[in-house]
C-alpha cells in the first residue's frame, strides 16, 4: 500500500506539472478581445490602411483573439491619442494605431497628462503625405509648377498643429503663392468632401488614401492633379518612400528647384525639413497605454512581424492601395522612438509662432 500511494502521489505530481506547463504556455489572447484605437474618422487613410492591418493581425495573434476597431478623432489626431494614455484599459485589451501624434507630442508635450514617452511603443512606420489640387483653380493648372501662377488658392487641413497643415502652408509661405487656410476638417474624408465641393481646393493625404480613394476617383477624371509629396528624410540624404514609388509627382525640394532654378533654403526650409525628419522616422505608431503588460505587447509585436511576411496582406494592401506598407517591431523599439519624440528647441519655438501668426 505505501508503494501505490507512492505510485499515486507520483502520477499527481506529473499531472499538476504538465498542467502547470500547459498553463504556462496559454497564450495570452486566448479568450481575450483585442480593441485596435484608430486615431482618425472612418475613411481616411489611417482609417482605411488601420482596418486592412486589423484583419489580418486578428489571423496572427496566437490565441486567436477577437479584433475589433474602434475611431476615435478629433484635435488632428490628439483626442484619441491621449484617451490611450489616460483612460484606457493597461491589460493589453486595446492598442492605438495612430497617425502624427509622434509630431504634436514633439511640438507641445504639455497637451499630453500622460506623458507619451510612457506609452508602449509596439511597432513603427515612417511615411510620407501627397499634396494636390483642383484643376480648375485660375488660370487652370495642367501642372505642378503651376502651382505659382494659381489665383485663389484655399488650402484645407485637420489641425493647426498637424504635421501636413504645417507643411502645407511652409510650401506656399516658401515658392510665395498667396492662400486662404482652412482647417479643422474632423477627418480626412470630410475636407476630401469638401475639396469636391469647391470649399477648399489644395489638400494633403498619407497614400493609402491618396493612392486609394484620391488617383483612381478624382486625378484620373481630370479633377485633381497632384502637386508634390514629401520626401523621406534622415537628416542627411532625402529618399523616397516606398509608398510614394511609381507615382508621377516630384518632391517638394525638386519641385522648388524646378520652379526657382534652386534648392530651397533658409529659416522656413529648415523648419520643413525638420518635420520630414520626424514624420520620415514615426508617422505612425502601434502603442498600448502605459504599464500594459509586457507579454501582450510582445504577442502583439511577433504577430505584427508575421503579418510583414504574409502574402496575403500584401497581396490586398497592393490591390487596395498600391503599396505594403511595413512594420518596424523590436525590443529596442522603446528606446529608438522615445529618442526620436524631439525636435529642436528653435523649431518649436518657431512652429508655435507659425501657427499663431504665419510667417515672419
Amino acid at each position: 500500500m505505501p508503494f501505490v500511494r507512492a505510485a499515486a502521489l507520483c502520477a499527481g505530481l506529473v499531472v499538476a506539472i504538465a498542467a502547470t506547463n500547459v498553463y504556462a504556455e496559454e497564450p495570452f489572447y486566448r479568450g481575450k478581445r483585442l480593441t485596435i484605437l484608430i486615431n482618425f474618422a472612418a475613411g481616411g487613410p489611417t482609417d482605411i490602411e488601420g482596418r486592412l492591418f486589423a484583419r489580418h493581425l486578428a489571423r496572427h495573434i496566437e490565441g486567436q483573439p477577437g479584433v475589433v476597431i474602434q475611431n476615435m478623432d478629433g484635435a488632428g489626431g490628439i483626442v484619441g491619442a491621449k484617451y490611450v494614455g489616460e483612460v484606457a484599459p493597461r491589460d493589453g485589451t486595446l492598442a492605438g494605431y495612430f497617425t502624427g501624434t509622434a509630431f504634436q507630442y514633439a511640438l507641445d508635450p504639455e497637451r499630453f497628462r500622460a506623458d507619451f514617452k510612457s506609452y508602449r511603443f509596439i511597432a513603427t512606420q515612417s511615411g510620407t503625405t501627397v499634396h494636390y489640387m483642383r484643376t480648375d483653380v485660375p488660370p487652370g493648372i495642367k501642372d505642378a509648377t503651376d502651382l505659382v501662377k494659381a489665383k485663389g488658392v484655399v488650402g484645407g487641413g485637420l489641425s493647426v498643429d498637424t504635421a501636413k497643415d504645417l507643411r502645407m502652408r511652409l510650401a506656399f509661405d516658401m515658392l510665395g503663392v498667396p492662400y486662404k487656410y482652412v482647417t479643422g476638417y474632423r477627418s480626412s474624408a470630410s475636407a476630401r468632401l469638401a475639396f469636391q465641393r469647391g470649399e477648399i481646393n489644395f489638400f494633403a493625404e498619407s497614400p493609402p488614401s491618396y493612392r486609394g480613394v484620391v488617383e483612381p476617383n478624382l486625378v484620373r477624371t481630370g479633377e485633381a492633379i497632384p502637386i508634390f509629396y514629401d520626401s523621406g528624410y534622415d537628416g542627411r540624404e532625402f529618399s523616397v518612400p516606398d509608398a510614394v514609388k511609381g507615382l508621377p509627382i516630384l518632391p517638394f525640394h525638386e519641385l522648388y528647384r524646378r520652379i526657382k532654378g534652386v534648392l530651397p533654403a533658409g529659416e522656413l526650409w529648415d523648419v520643413y525639413a525638420a518635420t520630414i525628419a520626424l514624420d520620415g522616422i514615426i508617422q505612425r505608431l502601434i502603442v498600448m497605454p502605459p504599464g500594459a503588460p509586457q507579454v501582450a505587447v510582445d504577442a502583439v509585436r511577433g504577430a505584427i512581424a508575421r503579418v510583414n511576411a504574409d502574402p496575403a496582406y500584401a497581396e490586398e494592401a497592393e490591390k487596395t492601395f498600391g503599396f505594403v506598407p511595413i512594420w518596424v517591431g523590436s525590443p529596442d523599439t522603446q528606446r529608438m522612438a522615445q529618442a526620436a519624440l524631439a525636435i529642436q528647441p528653435k523649431v518649436r519655438t518657431f512652429l508655435l509662432d507659425y501657427m499663431r501668426n504665419g510667417p515672419r
